[in-house]
């Protein structure tokens, strides 16, 4: 199944996610430890980078002849021309990495939903991608690399974005997406998808992790939190997405609350925790069969408004083990009430 054919554009829009983060958070790691704004700087990023990604997705759904992908990549090399050979203000390349960044989001969850015929791992490749790039960004911006060399990569994931595209020919769709009970208001699913994902977006920089304190250590986190997002799509594949997110969910909260000191405890719970990104996905394009896109962009919207407060508010480590619990509960029992029994 890993070597299918169908998976092939998950395969390569993993390296194009891969990509798109290395750069993003290349860039967000170097601006960050040169500012006084150490906090602000994230924040504008994550606002400017996921909240749009509905309108993005939304005009791809109306127009899909505009290639999404191709315009990222551009909006990329501008935004590292601008960082890398000028003195601009900083805010110029922020606002032109933060779109690019949405642009190819955008283009890699359609391209990935519309190849699949309703099956979850090629998104989930796709999405995986980004938590290795997230720590791989972070890692070379601690280097004396020269910020205008990552136009290379950039340029390197172009020829990409034309074959992806290229790959959404007439018949391609997401009709085959069929993972809702069919009796649930379309309105209903959709709120309770968007808040799943608010819920997992605040727990995953909540998770007690002290025992990550080295490089090594980090890398492994990340990791681990990317492999759980490939799972989930591809265990919901091979045994069916209702077990999944159900067990996947329930399974994460013993390991999530007693991993704080116990570095393979916490592993195992966050690879659990971490299947659930695909599969409310999945959810909503069952509902939004003709616009994946939108699909896609409730989803990030949903993750700005998780980790939004991550900012503003740190609970200690009881309350935050309370949260854990009671959140990963009320998830697992929406995702049974909105989910089809297996066949």
């Amino acid at each position: 199944m890993l070597l299918s054919k169908d998976l092939r554009t998950g395969y390569i829009y993993f390296y194009i996610h891969f990509v798109v983060e290395v750069v993003c958070f290349f860039y967000l790691t170097r601006v960050t430890n040169n500012s006084n704004f150490i906090w602000l700087i994230p924040f504008i990023y994550d606002g400017v980078a996921f909240v749009p990604q509905s309108i993005i997705g939304y005009i791809s759904d109306r127009y899909p002849k505009i290639n999404m992908g191709f315009i990222g990549v551009l909006l990329l090399i501008i935004s590292y021309i601008i960082f890398g050979l000028t003195k601009l203000d900083v805010i110029f390349s922020l606002v032109l990495l933060c779109l690019g960044n949405a642009f190819l989001h955008v283009s890699g969850a359609e391209t990935t939903l519309k190849a699949s015929n309703g099956k979850l791992s090629p998104a989930a490749i796709f999405v995986s991608g980004g938590s290795f790039g997230v720590i791989t960004g972070r890692l070379l911006a601690k280097s004396s690399i020269n910020p205008i060399l990552l136009i290379l990569p950039i340029i390197s994931i172009l020829p990409m974005v034309l074959i992806g595209n290229k790959h959404l020919i007439d018949k391609s769709s997401t009709k085959d997406f069929d993972f809702v009970k069919p009796n649930i208001n379309s309105g209903v699913v959709i709120i309770i998808a968007l808040l799943v994902v608010i819920i997992r977006g605040y727990m995953g920089y909540g998770i007690p992790t002290s025992w990550n304190k080295t490089v090594l250590q980090n890398v492994i986190f990340f990791c681990t939190m990317g492999l759980g997002k490939a799972l989930g799509g591809i265990l919901s594949d091979l045994f069916g997405i209702r077990k999944v997110a159900i067990f996947s969910t329930l399974i994460a909260i013993p390991f999530l609350c007693f991993g704080d000191s116990i570095m393979i405890v916490s592993l195992i719970g966050v690879m659990f925790f971490s299947m659930t990104m695909a599969i409310t996905l999945g959810i909503l394009v069952s509902k939004l069969k003709s616009a994946p896109g939108l699909a896609f962009g409730i989803t990030t919207i949903g993750l700005f408004l998780g980790t939004a407060p991550i900012f503003f508010i740190r609970l200690d480590m009881s309350l935050n083990i309370v949260l854990i619990i009671t959140a990963s509960i009320l998830c697992s029992l929406a995702l049974g009430y909105v989910l089809k029994e297996d066949k």
